[in-house]
């Protein structure tokens, strides 16, 4: 198939071109948010194109992959003709959550896809179709080492985004344990910053951390997780949302106790023997749950049918 989608979240779409058809991304003049184009951070394969906006009407698209709600009207503007879709809802609903109606809950001719089984249940999916197809992550490799005897934690924009992260829970586990923060606009931060690496080279630096730290309180999931997780890494994690779910007990600590967290990171820092053992664990339950193929076997299924 010719699939259109725009380049909005990275390790997400990174994933999900990585299967057997052909990928078309919106491109704009300032590669801004509606027309990002290719990735430069991530390996993504040739079958990922990206073609200009003003060019997509001359495309011969089978199916449009919707994230935001006015991607709607650009496909519409854009393509000039109507093609069948489906919607991928990435985020937790926001505000007064019991009662947050999803953007697509007044129709039903689209299907909602929910990357957790979390979003499906918290959000107000109202007539819209629902399904959930998990997320599915390339595969790294058992890249861990652990040498070094601090936390590793990913978080984009960990200012802005300070509780829904669990920024600010941050300096109660710098207490235990040194942090290196990975991700976008980290730097300035009173711990380890690594500024908008590229993947492969991020995932190589966490590999050498002791143990991965999930402070988030509220997140869809975080494929930072999962990667973590496939690269061999033992897992410290708030219980919330999708986490509990994602985590398996022998793959590392999971609580809503902020002292049982910043604890279980001191001992699995104190112990490089255990935290090998857990980041098996951790890989092993990642791979089972969250590998490619079972994402990309869910993907075809539903694509085929709409």
């Amino acid at each position: 198939m010719r699939i259109l989608l725009w380049h909005v979240h990275g390790s997400w779409t990174t994933s999900f071109v990585h299967g057997r058809h052909d990928y078309v991304l919106p491109l704009v003049p300032d590669r801004g948010p509606d027309g990002r184009g290719r990735a430069d951070t991530y390996p993504w394969p040739e079958n990922a194109r990206e073609v200009p906006w003003d060019r997509l009407r001359h495309e011969p698209v089978d199916v449009i992959v919707y994230q935001r709600p006015h991607e709607l009207d650009l496909a519409r503007e854009w393509l000039g003709r109507d093609l069948p879709g489906v919607y991928v809802e990435h985020n937790t609903p926001a505000g007064d959550v019991p009662r947050t109606r999803h953007p697509l809950a007044g129709r039903s001719d689209l299907t909602l896809v929910h990357v957790t089984h979390f979003n499906e249940l918290f959000w107000d999916n109202g007539r819209a179709p629902t399904r959930v197809i998990e997320h599915g992550v390339v595969d790294p490799g058992h890249l861990y080492t652990g040498e070094l005897p601090r936390a590793g934690v990913v978080v984009n924009e960990p200012v802005r985004r300070t509780r829904v992260a669990g920024t600010d829970l941050l300096p109660r586990f710098a207490a235990e344990v040194p942090l290196d923060l990975f991700g976008m606009k980290v730097e300035g931060l009173p711990y380890g910053t690594y500024e908008d690496l590229p993947q492969a080279r991020m995932h190589a630096e966490l590999a050498r951390r002791r143990v991965y730290l999930h402070p988030y309180r509220w997140t869809s999931l975080g494929l930072a997780l999962i990667e973590a997780m496939t690269l061999g890494m033992p897992v410290v994690a708030v219980a919330a949302t999708e986490a509990v779910e994602a985590v398996p007990p022998e793959a590392g600590v999971i609580s809503t106790r902020v002292g049982v967290l910043a604890r279980a990171l001191r001992e699995f820092a104190a112990d490089p023997e255990r935290a090998a053992q857990a980041g098996k664990a951790a890989r092993a339950a990642a791979l089972a749950r969250y590998g490619l193929d079972r994402f990309h076997r869910d993907w075809d299924r539903l694509l085929a049918q709409v």
